[in-house]
């Protein structure tokens, strides 16, 4: 079974990469399920309604997030009820949404996706590796393919979450940090892992974020406001095959296309 999961989407720039982009890659690679990470896909901060059903009919099967999730107050509003939308599940008990869920791919396959936030340089939400260690040993009674988005700052974190669920999930992908690393590989145990899957949006930025105005913030240190960039346009992913009776990771390759 190939998965693909694609990078930060961010703004406006990185739903047209989704757009024009995603069908083919799935042609191109085969792909059995798609899971996005959309956590600054509307305006570069959060999600609404309009934006995760705009990424659905594109074809994803599932959207992670990670710390903006709450940035667009309409995700209140229909957080509960859209069980493909993921956040973090380290968030204290009684925020709304769900940090996991068990999904059908369309061929009857079921999948797993669990969203984990770091807490190094980051908000302070409950353990992650605590949460992690529920969740995981909850899943492995629904489903053999079991996904993780680890949203975290921290290198060091992401290695760690690796190497602590080695041989219980299929992968477990860094995201948050916008620029795709180079260490994808499958554990010893079979898990697929990669520190950071990387960002679709405006290649001619910083982060997705107009290069002028981040290049004033640091020269000024003055409150800016951060807006997307344009231009031409990138589209950064993994795609994970794995063996759809054990679980295990048998391969993860990254993938970047370019719009422009």
């Amino acid at each position: 079974m190939n998965i693909l999961f694609i990078g930060d989407i961010v703004g406006r720039p990185g739903r047209v990469a989704i757009q024009k982009l995603l069908k083919s890659v799935q042609t191109e690679y085969n792909i059995d399920f798609s899971i996005v990470n959309g956590e600054n896909a509307a305006g570069g901060n959060g999600i609404t309604r309009e934006v995760a059903e705009e990424i659905y009919q594109a074809g994803a099967n599932c959207i992670t997030t990670g710390n903006h999730v709450w940035d667009q107050r309409q995700v209140f509003e229909f957080i509960n009820q859209d069980n493909k939308l993921v956040r973090p599940s380290n968030y204290p008990a009684g925020a709304p949404g769900r940090g996991f869920t068990v999904l059908k791919s369309p061929k009857g396959i079921m999948v797993g996706v669990a969203n984990f936030s770091g807490r190094v340089f980051m908000t302070p939400l409950d353990d992650p590796f605590q949460e992690a260690n529920k969740v995981v040993s909850h899943l492995n009674t629904l489903a053999k393919i079991i996904f993780v988005d680890f949203h975290a700052e921290a290198t060091s974190e992401k290695i760690a979450m690796g190497w602590f669920l080695d041989g219980r999930v299929s992968a477990v992908c860094g995201t948050h940090t916008h620029v795709q690393t180079a260490d994808e590989r499958v554990l010893p145990g079979g898990t697929a892992y990669i520190t950071d899957v990387g960002m679709t949006g405006p290649r001619d930025s910083v982060l997705g974020v107009k290069k002028e105005t981040v290049i004033t913030k640091f020269l000024t240190q003055l409150p800016t406001r951060f807006e997307v960039a344009g231009g031409p346009v990138q589209l950064n992913a993994v795609v994970v095959d794995v063996d759809e009776w054990t679980g295990k990771a048998r391969s993860i390759v990254r993938v970047q296309k370019f719009i422009g």
